[in-house]
């Protein structure tokens, strides 16, 4: 069926790497945190912040009701945050939340109330406002029982709900006066209860936050962090060896990770769940609407080929839709073997004996576009050239939700459960170009009723049975 060779095509190209690997000197951190990361700062705004950069300083200017233990990103780890305490009802409908006294938004616009955290849950639920909007679909009503009470009420039991309210993505909590006073201009002046507050962004240089002295868990033990935007490893790494970064975003390379952990004076962490590597193709762009054609680009990739190229340790392949290590993860149904000449029968067997072309827009990061070359190698062993189109990340992440690319080559993590992957890259309300898009570049529409339904699902057995069926 259609359906299974298309979610198949994606299980196939599936490759799981590292979250981040990160890299820091061993010798005394100053008090100002400096740091190297490869792309500019572009959505500081946590409801629309989906890439690296943005997602890594909503972390320090946020908190949610909930949080992933320092250090974990274990479901298993969540502890209280902004909230002190939560009950569910038996049927997991109904949350109610208990929020913590004496948290103060930063630069004075006041205490948190329960009108704050029903604000910002109904923003995280608006795709007007939100990146993350489908994955509130379920959020019935978000209610202020009392200025320190919140009650969540949804229309079905929800997976992984608390990663939902955590301090990820639209779990967020914002200040409802500040985001109605400033409007669109949120986005560029943010107001949170976190550690660390915004004070200046300098496009393709640096983004300044300083040390919150209102933050409830205590002020930060550091005056400040200063983001540093270097898109070359070469210049992150010298930068961070001369003393002039104290952390940087570091090479998703097995080479690179060897070589630095060498140096008895830097420490490297490679930590999991990763990122999830896939080869999305685009359904709604000709010849790729043809099911043999997008069967012979899969036989046309090695992936265990690229996995070597990466390296073992950063970037192991995947088996499933669904990313490694996430709950729902289901490697039964086999992957798509490597073979370029089945791929160039397919192609002859769908009116292409001489081959096709299709255009990829590219970013420039080293996590990116070396992969690209390689895949762009393979695909023309079986008669599949690729045009690559290679722009800078900013602009490759808006190109590629303006839908100008035959194939998106994209790679993200998400609360580890396969609910929270399979509704924003899977699900037609996530399709790009749509009102509710997310990053379902494929414009795949064949798995929605068993994404809703595993959703939707209370018994554990028969959602793992629904997810394995997308899978």
């Amino acid at each position: 069926m259609t359906g299974n060779a298309v979610t198949n095509l994606r299980r196939m190209l599936g490759l799981a790497v590292a979250a981040g690997l990160s890299m820091t000197s061993a010798v005394a951190i100053a008090a100002t945190l400096n740091v190297g990361i490869n792309m500019d700062a572009t959505n500081l705004d946590p409801h629309r912040a989906t890439a690296t950069t943005d997602v890594a300083l909503a972390g320090w200017m946020f908190n949610g009701l909930v949080r992933f233990a320092p250090g974990s990103a274990d479901p298993a780890s969540i502890e209280p945050d902004l909230a002190t305490s939560w009950e569910t009802s038996e049927d997991g409908l109904t949350w109610t939340f208990h929020l913590r006294d004496g948290v103060e938004f930063q630069r004075g616009y006041g205490p948190l109330t329960a009108d704050d955290v029903v604000y910002s849950l109904e923003r995280a639920a608006d795709p007007e406002r939100s990146s993350f909007a489908n994955d509130y679909a379920a959020f019935e009503s978000v209610e202020a029982v009392d200025a320190k009470t919140v009650q969540i009420k949804l229309s079905a039991p929800v997976p992984g709900f608390l990663g939902l309210v955590a301090n990820y993505h639209g779990g967020m909590i914002v200040s409802r006066k500040a985001a109605e006073e400033k409007g669109d201009a949120f986005n560029g002046d943010p107001v949170g209860t976190g550690p660390f507050e915004f004070e200046e962004a300098v496009t393709q240089q640096h983004v300044d936050l300083v040390a919150n002295p209102d933050y409830y868990r205590g002020a930060p033990k550091l005056d400040g962090i200063r983001l540093q935007i270097i898109p070359s490893d070469s210049s992150r790494e010298l930068a961070l060896m001369s003393g002039e970064l104290d952390l940087i975003y570091g090479k998703r390379e097995q080479r690179w990770v060897d070589q630095v952990s060498r140096n008895q004076d830097m420490i490297v962490d490679t930590f999991a769940p990763g990122e999830y590597r896939t080869l999305y193709l685009n359904e709604a762009h000709a010849p790729l609407d043809n099911i043999k054609v997008r069967e012979a680009v899969a036989h046309a990739v090695n992936v265990d080929e690229i996995s070597a190229f990466v390296g073992e340790g950063v970037g192991p392949r995947g088996c499933s839709a669904v990313p490694s290590g996430y709950l729902g993860e289901n490697c039964d149904a086999g992957t798509y073997s490597y073979d370029p000449e089945l791929s160039k029968s397919l192609l002859a067997e769908a009116g292409f004996p001489d081959g096709i072309t299709l255009t990829a827009v590219v970013s420039s990061s080293s996590s990116q576009q070396p992969i690209m070359e390689v895949i762009q190698a393979q695909l023309g062993q079986a008669g599949i050239k690729m045009e690559m189109n290679v722009v800078d990340h900013p602009t490759y992440h808006q190109q590629i939700r303006q839908d100008l690319s035959d194939m998106v080559f994209y790679g993200a993590a998400r609360f580890p459960v396969a609910d929270s992957y399979l509704s924003q890259f899977y699900h037609s309300k996530a399709i790009v170009g749509t009102p509710t898009a997310v990053t379902n570049f494929s414009h795949c529409a064949v798995a929605d009723q068993q994404i809703d339904a595993a959703r939707a699902e209370a018994d554990p057995e028969m959602q793992m049975q629904l997810w394995a069926e997308v899978s």
